[in-house]
Order: structure tokens, then sequence, then C-alpha cells
């Protein structure tokens, strides 16, 4: 590139920074001093794209290189968020219901030991209630979901029902999700996998820069000694951030999610270096060759290799080991991921600070709403702001990806009316997504033709009924100022008063 080029790219850039500090000043963190104020009455939403001129200007500073496909941006991304996390491997892909289906694909390589492989048929238990592409992919490789019943105060799967959910021979796997940044009980769930000698698929897309910790000798036990990086409760506790727990975890990095690039995902890998290997053969065409786009001949062997029914030579680019997909990103994406992923720790303290303020602001309508807890807390105090724990010695400290309550069946309103009143008012909210996903038009379906493609454990789900009915969350994105916040607590306390006193 010339000096006149290099100059030019320069002036592009600064005035990208011009024009994004004048366009997107509104979507900047809320604890920016540049950020663009909030105006009372002006719609609240639950989560948001939160950036600043420094994405905009990574964003088009990689298109004008117009490389596009995944490259150096990409590659950055990968290290980078996988020394965040303190795992061996990230790998990028287009969305986290991708990053699902990957990762239980690589499950079903033949290049994993017979014993392990998850064939047609086989079982993975999962939880009734929440998003359905956490579902979706294990129905979509073949194997059939074993649905548990969830707790309703912590969005989380009763993990007391993984051992009525095994079975010997048939059961292969449990993939379940960290309800809204609220880890599952990981110490339960890890100690069932090792007994059987299962796979573990954390879904983390609404819980990255969530954590849990247990007793030191409880972790060793489980196989895990160390902290992940950043992160150290002293010398009598493990801790680890969530999605380094599992054999394999995902990401998410659509806008409402902890950072984001956009669309976007990731598959982590914690520990196995075959994992890597095989997830991104499924994410690239299911090809054998592991060389990035635009190398050659990593192996050394490029026309030696001897596998199938191919000749003796053949290209390794084109031998094709998995059924495979393409669902890579684009590489301006991976440049935004990377300035997002430098705003994670503020990011995660704002979501923890938002759900206490939300907490502390609605605590007095405990007659009508019942509060969300995180895994192991019994109960907490609103004048300390701490948490009460079990006896299981095991923690989950939260970052939060929305504030969940429920409508009390005394109440004299529904979750329903409360959303209505609030979105009439410019606030949105959410149910806990597909709510009990058994209800739900698609697996209503399957289970009419296809009976034996899911098994449940309950008939009741007693727990995901009530999340279908009684909940709805607030968000707490790092968008959200105090004012927004305050106006929010408002409105419900209004809402509520009103209704009491009619």
């Amino acid at each position: 590139m010339s000096d006149s080029t290099a100059d030019l790219k320069l002036q592009i850039l600064a005035l990208t920074r011009e024009y994004a500090s004048r366009v997107h000043g509104a979507h900047r963190p809320a604890a920016d001093p540049q950020r663009a104020p909030w105006q009372p009455g002006s719609p609240i939403p639950y989560a948001g794209r939160v950036f600043g001129v420094d994405e905009v200007e990574a964003a088009v500073a990689t298109t004008l290189d117009f490389w596009l496909t995944l490259g150096q941006e990409g590659d950055a991304f990968q290290r980078e968020l996988a020394a965040f996390l303190g795992v061996r491997h990230s790998l990028l892909v287009n969305s986290g219901s991708s990053a699902n289906l990957i990762a239980i694909s690589a499950l079903t390589s033949p290049k994993l030991p017979e014993a392990r492989r998850i064939r047609p048929g086989d079982e993975v238990i999962t939880v009734a209630a929440g998003f359905p592409t956490t579902v979706a992919p294990i129905v979509q490789v073949g194997a059939v979901p074993v649905f548990i019943d969830a707790d309703p105060i912590t969005g989380n799967a009763r993990c007391d029902q993984l051992e009525w959910a095994y079975q010997a021979g048939k059961t292969k796997a449990v993939m379940m999700a960290h309800a809204l940044g609220n880890p599952f009980d990981l110490a339960t769930t890890l100690a069932f996998c090792r007994n059987y000698n299962l796979w573990l698929v954390e879904d983390n897309c609404d819980a990255l820069g969530s954590s849990y910790s247990m007793p030191r000798e409880l972790a060793e036990s489980l196989g895990f000694g160390e902290n992940s990086p950043g992160l150290d409760e002293g010398p009598d506790r493990v801790v680890r951030w969530t999605g380094t727990w599992g054999d394999l975890s995902t990401q998410s990095f659509y806008p409402p999610h902890h950072i984001t690039m956009g669309e976007g995902g990731a598959v982590n890998i914690v520990r196995d270096q075959k994992l890597k290997v095989i997830a991104e053969s499924f994410r690239d065409w299911g090809r054998d060759c592991w060389c990035p786009s635009g190398v050659d001949n990593t192996c050394g062997q490029r026309y030696a290799w001897t596998l199938g029914e191919l000749p003796t030579g053949y290209d390794h680019k084109y031998i094709y080991s998995h059924l495979g997909y393409n669902l890579k990103p684009l590489d301006p994406q991976a440049a935004i991921g990377r300035v997002q992923l430098r705003r994670l720790p503020e990011f995660i303290e704002a979501r923890k600070d938002n759900w206490l303020k939300l907490r502390q602001g609605l605590e007095h309508l405990g007659h009508s709403l019942e509060f969300c807890l995180p895994t192991h807390a019994t109960h907490y105090d609103p004048a300390k702001g701490t948490f009460a724990w079990d006896q299981s010695g095991c923690r989950a400290d939260c970052s939060w990806f929305g504030f969940l309550v429920l409508v009390k069946p005394e109440a004299s309103f529904t979750s329903s009316d409360l959303g209505s009143y609030l979105a009439d008012a410019g606030v949105s909210t959410r149910m806990l997504f597909g709510g009990n996903l058994l209800k739900q038009p698609a697996f209503v379906q399957l289970r009419a033709e296809r009976p034996d493609s899911i098994r449940l454990l309950d008939a009741e789900m007693a727990g995901a009924n009530r999340l279908m009915e009684q909940a709805l969350f607030l968000g707490t994105y790092p968008g959200l100022t105090d004012l927004m916040l305050a106006s929010e607590v408002e409105l419900i306390c209004s809402y509520i008063e009103d209704r009491i006193s009619r």
C-alpha cells in the first residue's frame, strides 16, 4: 500500500469515527459520558446493540481491505475469546443456533470412540423450558431428546431428575442452557456425566461472563483443579466461567447477547483437541482438511492421503469426512467482535448492577411477584444486596441476560397482562423464550408424527408450564441507564398497585 493510499484510508477512518460519533450516540454504554441521554417516555428495549465509534471503525477498516470471508480478524477473535474463557479453542460460526448444531454434530463423528459416538436413536438429556435451538439440533442429528423439567425460580433444569432420565447404552450426552445467565447446577450435572462417561454441552449463549464455583475438594474430584483466567476465589475454591466446565460450549453474538457482531456465534472446545478438528470440519463443508482459507498444505501431505474410496493422492482440500455445512461468519463481524470483547468486563458488571437495581426497586411487590434466584441461592437480602446459599458449597455468579419474575397465581393479573401493559408504555419484555417447548407447534407435530423421536421424564412438566404461564423478563443490558431502570420500576409499581386497589 502506497503512502498516499495509506493516508486516504486514515482519512476515511477518521471520518468514520466522526460519523459514528454523531449518529450512534444513543448506542453507547449507559456509563459512557458521551452517551446521548434517554428522554422520559421514549421506548425502553429489553436488549440491544451497545457499541461506540471503535466498533464502527473496525468494521469499516476490515471492509476496506475486502478480504470479507473469515480471515485474520476471525483468527484473532477466536484466540482472544479462548484466552478470555481459558478453553483450548474457540471456533467462530454464524450464529448461536449454528454453534449448537455444530457442537452436537461433532459428537456424531465416526472419528470418536464408537462407545461414545452419538448414533441415530441415542439419547441426549435436555430441559423442557428454554430456546428451541438448544433442542432442535438433537433431533436434527437423529438423536432423541429426553426432557427433564425446569425449576421456575432459577429457570434452569431440575438436575435432580438426571439420574431418572438415564438409560444405559442409550444416553450419550447432556445438552442444556444456562438460563438467562444463571448457571445450571454444574456440580450435580458434572458428577452425573463423569459417572456414566457422558458428553456435556453447555449452551452458554445467554451466559457469557457468568461463573460458577465449588469447594476445591469437590472440583478436584470432578477433574478441575484450576480457576479460569482472571478468576480467583482463594485456595479453598475453584471458580470458572460457565462454558468451561463441559466438553463443548456455545456462544451467541446476536445483538441482545453479552457482546455482538450482528450475527455470529462460537463453539468452545474446552479440552479435547480432537473435538476442535471435528467441529471445524462440520463448520467448513465437512472437509477433512484443516487448512484455513487461503492457506494450502498445512499437513505437508496434501497429495499423499488415502481416504475413503478416493485414489491415493487425491487433493486433501477436497476430501470430506463428514456431512457438514458452511456456517462461517464474515471477517468484518469478527473485527467488531474483537472490540466488543474488550468491553466485556464492563458489560458483565453493568448487567449485574442492573439486575440488582431492578430487584431492589421491585422487592416490595413480593405479594404479587416471585423473583428469580441464582442457582444454589436460598434467599436474597435486599438490605445488604447479598444472597444466602444452600449447603452444597457451590455458588453461581450471574452475568444476567434478563431479570426474570413470576406473576403469582393469586395476583389479579397475568404475566401477559403485565407484558401487554408495559409494551403499551414502550417497555419491551420477553417470555422465557419458548416456554415449555413441548407445547410449541413444531414439537406437538413432531410428537404426533414420530412418537419415538422424543422421550419425556415427566409428562406434567409442572415447572416448565409455570415458566410458560407466569414468567416474563425485563432487560439488564448495559445500555440501560438509571433513569430507564427507574422508569420501568415506577411503571410496574404503578400498575400493580392500581390493580390491588380496584
